[in-house]
């Protein structure tokens, strides 16, 4: 049984969340502003977070850089919900840190679904927490990146790619795996911000960014040759 916070200001449809996700087994408890969230974070740290971007106090992306910035809170996973559904705006949540992303109006039944699927992979992830490729140093406790001893700054996003290449050093890991695993998507259009960010990284990691592959066709690889 999970703990899931969730931040969301029409009591409708908190209720609804709640509700289903108690009937799957988990512990919910409701926030309707930023302000109540927080102070309830403070005392205790929850398994996942639902988060609503429009809040009457505070918006849900500027909580979500907040949660994302403290160390204490930067693993809890995030399914930002919204009733906005430009690209755009799924784009900000995803770069900004969230796990997932959810548009209202959306089925009680994909909800469980998301939250299982996402409580799942933050529960499998007991990854190395150093990881030295050549002169480049990813320290995973820290969310740090060196690149001969010299610090590289990265968005959230561009670390958790590079961390994923890392992580599977030598292995091909095809496009969609790719997307699935940063973005939790694998259409044409999102596909695109993968060829983005892997040439942003490639340009902040330096002489690094050699060991970044491109392997036609198929899609990256992370290895030293």
């Amino acid at each position: 049984m999970a703990l899931i916070y969730i931040v969301e200001d029409d009591k409708n449809i908190s209720e609804i969340e709640s509700f289903s996700l108690k009937n799957a087994g988990h512990q919910t408890v409701e926030f309707p502003d930023g302000r109540s969230f927080y102070k309830e974070l403070a005392e205790k740290k929850p398994d996942l977070i639902l988060l609503d971007i429009m809040l009457p106090d505070e918006d849900g992306l500027s909580i979500l850089r907040k949660i994302r910035e403290k160390r204490e809170t930067k693993r809890i996973p995030v399914i930002m919900v919204t009733a906005k559904t430009t690209e755009i705006d799924k784009v900000k949540g995803l770069d900004n840190g969230a796990d997932d992303y959810m548009t209202k109006p959306f089925g009680v039944m994909e909800l469980v679904s998301r939250v299982k699927a996402l409580l799942r992979r933050t529960g499998e992830q007991d990854a190395e927490k150093v990881i030295k490729i050549g002169d480049l140093v990813i320290d995973d406790e820290k969310r740090k990146v060196f690149v001969s001893g010299s610090a590289v700054e990265l968005t959230y996003k561009e670390y958790e790619l590079l961390h994923y290449l890392a992580q599977n050093q030598e292995i091909v890991l095809p496009r969609d795996s790719i997307m699935e695993h940063i973005w939790h998507a694998n259409c044409e259009i999102e596909s695109r911000t993968l060829d983005v960010h892997i040439k942003t990284l490639r340009h902040k990691l330096g002489d690094a960014g050699k060991y970044i592959k491109t392997v036609r066709n198929v899609g990256y690889c992370m290895n030293l040759v």
